[in-house]
């Protein structure tokens, strides 16, 4: 009996340790880091966005998840042009970053970060996360994984900051 409740003890302590990685970490309701990222081709700086709904994804071109999510993103960013959507990619290598974005035809604002200077801000470390950051600059909300973008709830929760 002792050792089953040792079981569950640490099993609790282990999901509360994973709260900070799920939809609601600690940034949430906080003014979202800014970054600057180039690669060369590209520029991203957050604040530059202020004013407009963000839609802020960390992905990878070896990431399975990653390569599932990205048509929904797509249809996302197609389907409600007020809204931004910035990748940042994680990828060391950067011509699998082209070749990812050449064969899924990647047409929002994407930059790599090899170095994950701004995935660092964030605290993320797996692939994909994203933010959805308010037109303040506020962090609303993360999510974990490959979520289905066009699910009615994700979009009408997303339509509710736009004007």
């Amino acid at each position: 009996m002792r050792c089953g409740l040792g079981l569950v003890a640490v099993a609790g302590l282990m999901l509360l340790s994973g709260c900070n990685r799920g939809a609601h970490p600690a940034q949430v309701g906080k003014v979202a880091p800014d970054f600057t990222v180039s690669d060369g081709t590209s520029t991203i700086h957050l604040a530059s966005y202020r004013g407009r709904m963000v839609v802020l994804n960390f992905w990878a071109s070896w990431c399975g998840p990653c390569i599932e999510e990205t048509p929904g993103l797509l249809a996302l960013h197609h389907d409600m042009p007020g809204l931004v959507i910035l990748g940042v990619s994680v990828d060391t290598d950067a011509s699998a970053y082209r070749r990812f974005l050449a064969e899924y035809h990647v047409d929002y604002a994407t930059v790599l970060d090899p170095d994950k200077t701004a995935a660092n801000l964030y605290h993320t470390d797996g692939w994909p996360e994203t933010y959805i950051i308010d037109r303040q600059g506020i962090i609303r909300r993360k999510v974990v994984g490959d979520p289905d973008w066009s699910n009615p709830e994700i979009r009408a929760y997303l339509e509710s900051f736009q004007p």
